[in-house]
């Protein structure tokens, strides 16, 4: 959430950053922001000053009655109708606050100097790589889906029957590489990269994902129970950052690092028809997360940090890949600045995302209101939030098996897996 203050000072710098990012029909809630803002002001200045006469009127007759001088009762009569009066406008302001904060809530973050324009995917920039390890692909490659049925160890038909389609079934030794991958990075995480682990809920009250940003521009998106007021999570960004909503942070304990394993779920409206076989569009996938809370002045240091700490299980499971920076079309909403990597898929000949790194500023800190007292200051500040996928499975699978297959249908596991794996070789 923005800093109404900013946005009262910067109209026009709020404006421009929502043609950058393509959404200018978003120009009239700024300008409906203002005018209820300014409908507020009027209103909070007229209270007091009602608020202000009772008081004063109060004093009168309590001391008309004390000195003997009457009843007081034309002026009783006369604050019974202030009263009211003020009661009206309190319930006014309380609506016209909620309005407001639900304005505040629709629009996006603000962006670094450094986005690049765009419109749109296509002019998003390349930021590094493509980084290369040669695994000799020297025969016809099969994808991911022919590889996990011959081998028997992917079943998306019976994920189908269970749940639905986007429900994938891992089987023996697939299911047994899985959780090597997730071991895997969590592992270098915590060992390598200093990151205490996390294991959060899989589901979170309405409030967690109003915090993150999830709520309610991507409502659509979520999986909802409503019997208990819960929603699956779409990552595990959205627990492991609500861990310190309303919390006054010591400063000393900043930079705070979390990792974190958990299944994500999202409905994802509007995407079938694109990529939907196997891997490529699922509704339900494991995911290792990480997540630092940072001073602000940290915080895109911080970001190079996460993005090379995702780098890093790449180059060790030696997958080739490229990172990109999103343009300014393409960005999510709640992003300040991101990159995205992608593995390269031998099979579908292109790249597939496998993890967004992401800064937030204080965008995150001020809807969950994560604050910290900087040293010799007295007046508090919102920390800075950040997040990356370190790694994403699914489309990381993908990438694996079709770059360790060998022609006679086998699949070699990574080498740092082994030791997970507990088996070399599948087939």
């Amino acid at each position: 959430m923005l800093d109404i203050n900013f946005i009262r000072q910067n109209p026009d710098e709020i404006v421009t950053m929502l043609h950058r990012r393509q959404m200018g029909d978003d120009i009239q809630k700024v300008n409906q922001l203002l005018e209820r803002d300014a409908e507020r002001k009027a209103m909070v200045q007229h209270t007091d000053e009602l608020k202000a006469l009772r008081n004063r009127v109060s004093k009168e007759i309590a001391n008309i009655k004390r000195t003997g001088q009457g009843s007081g009762d034309e002026l009783i009569m006369q604050m019974k109708t202030v009263s009211d009066q003020i009661t009206g406008l309190d319930l006014a302001l309380s609506s016209l606050e909620n309005e407001i904060e639900a304005l505040l809530l629709a629009l996006p973050n603000r962006l670094h100097e450094s986005v690049p324009e765009g419109s749109s995917a296509e002019e998003n920039v390349l930021y590094k790589g493509p980084v290369s390890f040669d695994h000799d692909l020297d025969f016809p490659v099969s994808n991911h889906l022919e590889l996990g049925k011959s081998l028997g160890i992917l079943d998306f038909e019976r994920g189908a029957k269970i749940s639905g389609a986007g429900f994938p079934v891992y089987v023996g030794k697939g299911a047994r590489l899985e959780r090597a991958l997730i071991n895997f990075m969590l592992d270098t995480h915590t060992s390598n990269h200093g990151y205490t682990e996390v294991f959060p809920p899989f589901m979170v009250n309405q409030e967690s994902l109003r915090g993150t940003g999830q709520w309610p521009k991507f409502a659509d998106q979520v999986y909802h129970m409503p019997e208990d007021g819960l929603y699956a999570i779409p990552t595990a960004e959205v627990p492991v950052t609500n861990l310190h909503r309303g919390e006054m942070l010591d400063a000393s304990s900043l930079p705070i690092a979390y990792a974190a394993y958990s299944a994500c779920f999202r409905r994802e409206a509007g995407s079938y028809g694109k990529d939907t076989r196997g891997f490529l569009r699922v509704h339900q996938f494991n995911k290792v997360e990480m997540v630092r809370f940072t001073r602000p002045e940290q915080s895109y240091e911080a970001l190079e940090e996460i993005l090379g700490h995702a780098e890093a299980l790449l180059c060790a499971l030696k997958i080739p890949y490229r990172v990109i920076t999103l343009c300014s079309g393409d960005i999510s909403a709640n992003a300040t600045k991101c990159y995205d990597i992608e593995v390269w898929s031998p099979a579908e000949n292109k790249y597939l995302e496998a993890s967004s790194v992401s800064n937030f500023e204080d965008y995150q800190a001020r809807r969950s209101n994560i604050r910290f007292k900087p040293d010799g200051k007295s007046k508090p500040e919102f920390v800075h939030t950040l997040n990356g996928s370190g790694l994403a499975t699914s489309r990381l699978m993908v990438s694996l098996l079709e770059h360790y297959q060998t022609k006679d249908g086998t699949v070699r596991v990574p080498k740092v897996l082994q030791p997970y794996t507990g088996f070399d070789m599948i087939g």
